[in-house]
């Protein structure tokens, strides 16, 4: 859980938030405020310490760093829906993560948070010289504004705080949230993922005299509080931010040995492939590399023979999870699970892992790859404690078998597996007759049997286009349809598409969210991350069962109960995962002998290196 890495993997929305409403709480003078909270293990950094593990003290400040991203932007509001938005604000949390524990926080806008055993509620205590870039202080008055218009604002915010029943100042300089449930232990964390924003600037004018509105798109910088402003941004092109000298937060031990660069920049490409060469060109300094082929292939230039630029596979302790083409079950054709289960047996992962892949990756077989919330065997003890009660709404492999995706390792095989997804699309409905000369799949009324693919990057068109053959030897037709970024995120909002390419990143420490990937709430909302239409009684009671979960062993067990649904109902064709981060970057940076377990720590604790980036610079 996190804003950093790991909110990305848990900022999905839920339900229609509860309206914010007075509290009247006595303050308890005997609370015990602490200066960090977690959602079940102990705390690692005790209230002294001086700076994370991961993190140098004494690295030094200067250089830059260079991003490249494909795409554009249009707007510089982070905090609305609409568009698509630039890095250009940086504002700090109650809160902040660290990288080394999974599901720990420390204190950064607010230097302490109490809570009560049951977690009816929360309480912070902002830090008095906690700051906005404008000089003014942040107050109790704005992180409550901040809980109220991001849940107006945005639809994701709405559903990640749906269970925040209210808010109020109770002290000087102190916010208590309540909640509308009990017993839910990431409730007192998500709060503190709280951005705080300026209420004085939102609800003021621009330079021009309009009237701002977080709803809405902007081309002005939101005033911010972070370590870095935005300094210089092209509209659509580039974004440079430059770190700020006298940033409130500088010396706290959460920031120590971090933020060390004087200037991060953004520059976009509108091409995957333009964006690849200007990296080997030295455009940008950094890149997380996405595709096998490249890995393999593509960096056979003389910078990385000569160490100029630097490959490294770094391994972290994450979670990989579910990347698939996701069907949308809220189309008719998609509802009969034999249906679906003939995808999958069609998709031959073999054949692309050897020659599109380079044998790089591992097929998905689970939402929690790689972690102990993978389902394995069959179940028992605490998980099938939580199945019983739900077998008569479960497939009856839950109970017997461990899911295991078919294989297509031989030309018998995949024979074999084409002829049983025949035989499934069969008994569905979908009977081969011919059609101007080809055979073809119809049901009873005479519809066709026809799957658009809806893809948002031509790199998925070799992987698609395999498979398309495949589907159509079955008498399937098929489309693969390639659109543009803003087209992609208007279609998959509204849920216009047969299939797409779904992802669904897992924490070390899954709750919330887990209601906006598969929840019935979630599958009847636009702009959910419910992609699949999932409206399932027996997902829903597991989640909540996990959402609940009172101690770790409960939430593996939620976990493994929850992967073992999700795979026997066949909602999606696995695709691939691999245990470890590709980078690619231009040897000018240093970095801590230690990196966090969580995550690289690029930019945030590495460093410019002057005398690396001197020989990085020789041609």
């Amino acid at each position: 859980m996190t804003i950093s890495r790991r909110t990305l993997l848990k900022l999905a929305a839920l339900a229609p938030a509860a309206k914010l409403v007075g509290i009247q709480l006595a303050h308890a003078e005997d609370r015990d405020f602490r200066h960090a909270i977690t959602l079940f293990s102990d705390i690692k950094y005790p209230p002294d310490f001086k700076h994370f593990g991961y993190a140098n003290p004494a690295a030094p400040k200067g250089g830059r760093v260079r991003y490249g991203l494909v795409g554009s932007f249009d707007n510089l509001n982070p905090y609305t829906y609409k568009g698509a938005t630039g890095p250009a604000v940086l504002n700090d949390t109650l809160f902040t993560s660290s990288l080394d524990e999974p599901s720990t926080e420390y204190g950064l806008a607010a230097s302490g948070v109490w809570h009560p055993e049951d977690r009816s509620m929360v309480v912070y205590r902002l830090r008095p010289e906690a700051r906005f870039h404008d000089g003014a202080p942040m107050t109790p008055e704005d992180v409550i504004w901040s809980m109220q218009a991001l849940r107006e604002a945005h639809p994701q915010y709405n559903s990640y705080y749906r269970n925040v029943a209210g808010a109020e100042q109770t002290g000087e300089h102190e916010v208590t949230f309540t909640f509308t449930e009990k017993g839910n232990r990431e409730l007192p964390l998500i709060t503190g993922q709280l951005p705080v924003l300026s209420r004085a600037w939102w609800t003021g004018k621009d330079a021009q005299g309009k009237q701002r509105n977080i709803q809405e798109t902007s081309f002005e910088a939101p005033l911010g509080s972070g370590a870095y402003v935005a300094d210089e941004v092209k509209l659509g092109i580039s974004i440079r931010m430059k770190r700020v000298p006298d940033y409130w937060g500088k010396d706290l031990a959460v920031n120590a040995g971090q933020n060390n660069f004087d200037a991060i920049e953004y520059i976009y490409f509108r091409d995957a492939n333009v964006a690849f060469e200007a990296f080997k060109g030295d455009q940008y300094d950094w890149r997380v590399e996405t595709s096998a082929k490249d890995w393999a292939t593509g960096y056979n230039v003389p910078a990385v023979t000569s160490g100029r630029i630097v490959k490294e596979e770094i391994a972290l302790r994450q979670v990989n999870g579910m990347q698939g083409w996701a069907m949308n079950i809220r189309r008719p054709k998609f509802q009969d699970v034999r249906v679906r289960q003939a995808l999958n047996l069609a998709f031959d992962f073999e054949w692309a892992n050897q020659n599109l892949f380079y044998g790089q990756y591992t097929r998905s077989r689970s939402y929690f790859n790689n972690s102990e919330m993978e389902a394995r065997d069959t179940p028992s003890g605490a998980e099938l404690a939580l199945l019983n009660p739900l077998k008569d709404k479960l497939p009856a492999e839950v109970f017997t078998a461990q899911y295991m995706n078919p294989l297509n390792d031989t030309p018998q095989n995949r024979r074999k597996n084409l002829r049983q997804a025949a035989k499934l699309l069969s008994d569905a409905g979908w009977r081969t007759v011919q059609d101007g000369g080809k055979n073809v799949l119809k049901n009873d009324t005479g519809e066709r049997l026809t799957i658009e693919f809806l893809l948002n990057s031509p790199a998925f068109e070799r992987v698609a286009l395999p498979y398309q053959q495949q589907l159509e030897l079955l008498g399937i037709g098929v489309a693969i349809k390639t659109v543009d970024s803003a087209q992609h995120e208007r279609r998959t909002q509204t849920f216009d598409y047969d299939i797409m390419v779904g992802s669904w990143p897992q924490s070390l420490s899954p709750g919330n969210e887990q209601r906006e990937f598969w929840g019935s709430e979630a599958a009847r909302r636009d702009g959910s991350r419910n992609y699949i239409g999932i409206a399932n009684p027996a997902v829903d009671a597991i989640i909540e069962q996990l959402v609940l979960a009172q101690d770790r062993d409960s939430l593996v067990a939620a976990c493994r109960a929850l992967d073992r649904v999700l795979m026997w109902n066949h909602y999606v064709v696995p695709m691939w995962f691999i245990p470890y981060t590709r980078t690619a970057r231009w040897d000018r940076f240093g970095r801590p002998e230690q990196l966090p377990l969580l995550s690289t720590g690029f930019p945030t604790t590495w460093w410019w290196d002057e005398e690396r980036a001197r020989k990085a610079a020789a041609t």
